[in-house]
C-alpha cells in the first residue's frame, strides 16, 4: 500500500471516531428538565411518644388482725354465808321475842303471850339475818378479756386512666406515675420505676 492510501484510512478511522465521540456525547446529554417539586414520602403517621394520664386512682388491700384485749375490772358479789340456814338470827330473835312477850299479860295469857313472842321473834331474826347477809358484799378485780379486730388499709397499685392515639385505656401500674404523662415504644407504654 502506498503513503497516500495509509493516511487516508488513518484520516477516515480518525474521522468516523471523532464523529462517534461527538454524537455520543450530544445523545447523552440529553436536555434538562425542569425541577420537579419535592414531593415528601409517604410514610405511616408518627405516633405519639407519651399518653396522656387522665386519672390515677389507688387500688387498696384491706386486712383485718384480731387480737386480744385485757382489762382490770371491779367485780362485787355477795359475800359467802356462813350461817346458810340463819340459825343465829333465829335464835336471837325468839330470845328477845319471848323476853317481850312475857312482859305482855299474866297467867296462862302470859305463857301464850311468851310463846307467840318467841315465834315471831325467831322469824323475824331469821330475816333480819337473811336481809343482811345478802347486802354483805366482796368486791374483788378480774381481768377480762374480749377480742377486737383492727382493720388498716394499705395501697397496692394504681388504675390509671390515659389517652393515647385519640383512645382512652386503663392499665394497673404498681407505682403511681409520676407526671401526668407516661412514655410509650411501638404503641406500648413503658414499664415505670
Amino acid at each position: 500500500m502506498n503513503k497516500s492510501m495509509l493516511m487516508g484510512v488513518a484520516l477516515g478511522a480518525l474521522g468516523v471516531a471523532a464523529s462517534t465521540a461527538i454524537g455520543s456525547y450530544v445523545i447523552n446529554r440529553a436536555p434538562e428538565a425542569p425541577a420537579a417539586a419535592a414531593v415528601p414520602a409517604i410514610t405511616p403517621e408518627a405516633k405519639p411518644t407519651f399518653a396522656q394520664v387522665l386519672a390515677v386512682e389507688p387500688v387498696k388491700e384491706t386486712s383485718k388482725s384480731p387480737r386480744q384485749v385485757c382489762e382490770q375490772v371491779s367485780v362485787t358479789r355477795q359475800a359467802p354465808v356462813k350461817d346458810q340456814h340463819q340459825i343465829a338470827g333465829t335464835a336471837v330473835g325468839a330470845v328477845v321475842g319471848g323476853l317481850l312477850g312475857n312482859q305482855v299479860g299474866g297467867g296462862n295469857g302470859k305463857k301464850i303471850a311468851t310463846v307467840a313472842g318467841a315465834v315471831a321473834g325467831g322469824y323475824a331474826g331469821n330475816k333480819v339475818q337473811e336481809n343482811m347477809q345478802q347486802s354483805d358484799t366482796v368486791t374483788t378485780t378480774e381481768q377480762r378479756c374480749h377480742t377486737v379486730t383492727d382493720t388498716s388499709e394499705k395501697v397496692v397499685g394504681y388504675n390509671v386512666k390515659y389517652r393515647y392515639d385519640g383512645e382512652v385505656k386503663t392499665t394497673y401500674m404498681t407505682q403511681k406515675p409520676a407526671s401526668d404523662q407516661l412514655p410509650v415504644e411501638n404503641g406500648k407504654l413503658l414499664p415505670q420505676g
